[in-house]
């Protein structure tokens, strides 16, 4: 249904990083999940009534949750497409994993709710009936549910929207609490056993871990999460394909929401090569990164002796020493060598792991060791920088 409809009302619907065309999927798509979910929510309480099942009427509350979940998604979709303006330069693409956390709040609320309900009525179990009625409607919701897990996570994928998978993630655990709540009614129908207040609770714990599932995936890229792997990949095949690159480092992915990328990274040049030949080469790689990844790219270029066999040597020596005596991931860039009188002075930076649970200053006094190691008289002046 999605595909024939963004055909339909979708200009250039394959553009899927194109800013006009996500936000059009985004209000496609919450929009059908809002009329889905507020028609699951009418029929599964008036059967939740009928009933009795405290597990159905659970059931059709999570639907409207779901629903009013959509609308934020709708909303954030709509927030997020404005454009830059003097307050927000790099546009609003953020309000999308805001509005994210705001439905992750709304699905763990109706799960706190829920729970209470269902140990209510196990305190105080009241009679249930099990009409064929209750049962069709309880399965035509699962499939319903099914589909709209499945467009969601394709349209998510497509268009690299985290807040349109945790409403996938969501659609899916309903499927497997309205599965509950079926087994709970088919247990009272055909064996007179009543666990409608366990299957409320049941139903609530899936509630909970859809929330849990819905606020982890959004609360990454708004804490600032380590970029794509397959991004940071991409990015260094880019830049490295280039002739006049000798080396990079200090890669920085800057998240202003789905779509708004920008990059800023360090190339090392030979410094010897004409700085306008170079100029133009840096420019070349930054126009193929935004055209190629859809982003902005920021190039610092560092200049390199690198014809300096002396320089060179040296600098793989203090590397192997570093990384034999502390940790093999370290790595050094912006080398230089600048002699003295009394001492020769080495300065570099080092990259460091985030998970090597050493401080600044102890890193900084082991690597000075290690340099020392080689030549008593090199006198070391480093930088420490986290990976």
């Amino acid at each position: 249904m999605i595909s024939v409809l963004a055909r339909l009302f979708i200009p250039d619907y394959k553009s899927f990083s194109s800013p006009n065309v996500r936000k059009a999927y985004g209000t496609l798509s919450s929009a059908l999940g809002i009329i889905l979910n507020v028609l699951l929510f009418i029929i599964k309480f008036v059967a939740g009534t009928l009933s009795g099942a405290i597990s159905v009427t659970a059931d059709a509350f999570n639907n409207l949750s779901d629903a009013g979940s959509s609308l934020v998604t709708l909303l954030g979709f709509r927030l997020g497409g404005k454009r830059p303006d003097t307050d927000h330069p790099f546009g609003h693409g953020r309000i999308e994993y805001i509005s994210g956390l705001i439905v992750s709040f709304l699905i763990l609320l109706m799960g706190f709710e829920l729970f209470k309900s269902s140990i209510l009525k196990i305190i105080n179990p009241t009679p249930i009936t099990s009409s064929p009625y209750a049962l069709a409607i309880l399965i035509i919701s699962i499939i319903i549910k099914i589909y709209m897990a499945i467009y969601n996570k394709n349209v998510g994928k497509k268009i690299h929207s985290p807040a349109m998978l945790a409403t996938s993630a969501d659609s899916l655990s309903d499927c497997i609490a309205t599965l509950a709540t079926l087994i709970s009614l088919l247990l009272v129908r055909f064996l007179d056993i009543n666990i409608d207040g366990y299957a409320g609770i049941l139903v609530a714990l899936f509630i909970f871990y859809a929330g849990y599932t819905a606020m982890k995936e959004v609360l990454g890229p708004i804490l600032g999460q380590a970029p794509d792997p397959q991004l940071v990949s991409d990015i260094e095949e880019i830049i490295r394909k280039s002739p006049v690159t000798k080396g990079i480092h200090g890669l920085i992915v800057h998240d202003y929401g789905p779509g708004r990328l920008f990059i800023s990274v360090h190339v090392e040049v030979d410094g010897k090569e004409d700085i306008y030949s170079l100029h133009n080469a840096i420019d070349i790689i930054e126009k193929e990164l935004e055209s190629t990844l859809d982003c902005g790219a920021v190039i610092h270029m560092d200049p390199l002796k690198a014809d300096d066999e002396e320089t060179q040597s040296l600098r793989t020596q203090i590397l192997e020493a570093v990384q034999e005596k502390i940790d093999s991931r370290i790595d050094i860039h912006d080398f230089r060598i600048v002699p003295g009188r009394s001492h020769t002075n080495i300065i570099f930076d080092a990259f460091v792991p985030f998970d090597l649970e050493k401080s600044e200053k102890e890193l900084t006094e082991e690597i000075i060791k290690a340099v020392s190691g080689i030549d008593p008289e090199y006198h070391c002046i480093l930088k420490i920088d986290r990976k």
